[in-house]
């Protein structure tokens, strides 16, 4: 049972939200939303920040755990790209808001040239394998996964793979790396996701703070 059946009402509505770009482009819909950091969380060593609002604290994870803080409880709310709601699987959240933020895709990528379609059993690195495996399986394509947790561009420099599945942006370190975008998985923004048992439980109030975000965002 999620941690919010138990507490109900009698704690802060918290917020998980992880530093770098996301946080960054998060923060003013929040502050429009009347809604903002009472400290710096580049400057606090504090996890658990609490938040202009009194009722309202922030959590500071990383940004592949927020789906499970908040599929789990720990978190009422939490913003995270959909590339990690994708590869986590979104169970037991709501995803009620497209924040427009942070926006990239999340792409094959490879030589130049490189042909998707011949028999050959690619090799692709990645630190997103459930998304991998869903679109090659999708495609009809055996492949073997390997998977790294950074620096992706490297595996094929060094023959590791073939290919590598990552978010891309502007494609510059793409380019540097002599790689190309091959193939197109999902464009990906940031979202707002919700706990299922903390929207029944708080509904009014959670209600009540998408909307003020929703308004934000258009």
């Amino acid at each position: 049972m999620s941690s919010e059946a138990t507490t109900g009402a009698t704690r802060s509505l918290r917020i998980a939200l992880s530093k770098g770009r996301i946080f960054n482009e998060t923060m003013p819909l929040f502050e429009a939303a009347g809604i903002s950091p009472a400290e710096d969380p580049e400057k606090s060593r504090k996890l658990i920040i609490p938040s202009t609002e009194p009722d309202v604290e922030f959590l500071i994870v990383r940004a592949s755990d927020v789906p499970t803080y908040v599929q789990h409880g720990g978190a009422d709310l939490g913003v995270v790209g959909k590339d990690v709601l994708l590869e986590h699987g979104g169970d037991g959240v709501l995803e009620p808001i497209d924040l427009k933020i942070a926006q990239c895709k999340l792409m094959v990528a490879g030589f130049p040239g490189t042909d998707l379609n011949s028999n050959k059993r690619f090799r692709v690195a990645t630190k997103f394998t459930e998304c991998a495996r869903r679109h090659f399986a999708q495609q009809g394509r055996q492949v073997e996964i390997i998977k790294l947790y950074g620096s992706m561009e490297l595996a094929p420099l060094v023959g590791l793979s073939e290919l590598i599945v990552d978010v891309v942006d502007t494609g510059s370190t793409l380019a540097a790396n002599g790689l190309v975008p091959l193939e197109h998985i999902s464009d990906i923004t940031s979202r707002l996701i919700v706990n299922r048992a903390s929207m029944k439980i708080r509904h009014t109030r959670i209600s009540e703070i998408l909307a003020r975000i929703a308004k934000a965002v258009d």
